[in-house]
């Protein structure tokens, strides 16, 4: 059922069309394959773990303490800053987890980040952009390492996707090449932390 639901749910809401010369999915699937001069990754990996630096534009997938590969992104159309609120186009920063691996995503594929997250909702309650009882579903959902609330004032619905990383053009999410997602995807399981940085 699950799935059935991740199936339906656009990642980075409000962007379930492609923005005007962003990239577009080929209907062929090619662009897929893993380039040539890349070692495949041994699985299962030990302990990863994903960390994203905005300002580099890059995301490291690491196996413990040892880097496994770098991939380039792309972030929010508004890239500079943590994100506070629905619709302000930033991708948030943190520490999240894996919550879904959507393989039906209307962007290649996708991995659902447990955004918001603690701080993010403790911001939020403090500023009055939710209430007590949203603050505390989504408290409940982060100790369980579920799905928090993804339609509460605070936005939702960021994911790690495909579909070009080669320019900013997401609502919050972090792009990557259809390859790279792929790649990635099958590296890492549900649980897996993601460190989002300036």
């Amino acid at each position: 059922m699950l799935l059935v639901l991740a199936a339906l749910m656009p990642a980075c809401r409000g962007a379930a069309r492609p923005l005007p010369g962003s990239p577009v999915p080929s209907a062929t699937g090619t662009e897929n394959i893993a380039p040539p001069d890349r070692a495949p990754l041994r699985l299962p990996l030990g302990n990863p773990r994903i960390e994203v630096r905005k300002g580099e534009r890059k995301l490291l997938l690491f196996s413990g303490d040892r880097l496994l590969r770098t991939y380039r992104v792309g972030l929010g159309l508004s890239p500079v800053g943590d994100k506070v609120r629905e619709g302000d186009r930033r991708t948030p920063e943190g520490d999240f987890y894996v919550f879904i691996k959507n393989p039906k995503s209307a962007f290649y594929l996708s991995l659902g980040l447990s955004y918001p997250n603690l701080e993010h909702a403790k911001r939020g309650l403090r500023d009055g952009l939710i209430s007590r009882t949203q603050y505390d579903e989504i408290a409940t959902a982060v100790r369980q390492k579920k799905r928090p609330p993804q339609r509460t004032s605070l936005g939702g619905d960021i994911f790690i996707h495909g579909n070009g990383a080669q320019t900013d053009w997401t609502w919050g999410c972090v792009a990557l090449e259809n390859e790279d997602i792929k790649e990635l995807s099958g590296a890492v399981e549900v649980g897996t932390p993601v460190s989002i940085k300036p």
